[in-house]
């Protein structure tokens, strides 16, 4: 089992950045592709971005390509997601999930999720 803890959301303007953390917890999850995830209120959950299980290797969704950058320190069991020039549209619950695979960017890869954190951008 891997327990995840999501941290850092909050309220910014457009423009702002934040960056957001997820710590796990019980096995290690240095074997696990790790990803980001959010869901806007009224609809599906969806992919931000992933990371493979030895950092090498970062995928990201179109909209937040070149804005977010997905990280992980397997030594400290934390992944971390910059965020930079923050949107209206990025508003959300940001949730990071762990697949038990060494690289996974569907959703329905990944089985063990954090509990999320809010991410609101004022405009």
């Amino acid at each position: 089992q891997v327990q995840l803890v999501e941290s850092g959301g909050g309220l910014v303007q457009a423009g702002d950045s934040l960056r957001l953390s997820c710590a796990a917890s019980g096995r290690t999850f240095s074997a696990n592709a790790l990803g980001w995830f959010r869901q806007a209120l009224g609809k599906e959950r969806e992919f931000v971005a992933a990371i493979s299980w030895n950092g090498d290797a970062t995928y990201y969704a179109d909209s937040v390509k070149g804005r977010f950058t997905i990280s992980r320190d397997n030594a400290k069991n934390t992944m971390y997601l910059q965020m930079n020039s923050l949107k209206p549209e990025d508003t959300a619950a940001y949730y990071c999930g762990a697949a038990s695979r060494l690289w996974a960017v569907h959703i329905k890869e990944y089985g063990y999720w954090g509990q999320g954190t809010q991410v609101t951008v004022s405009s």
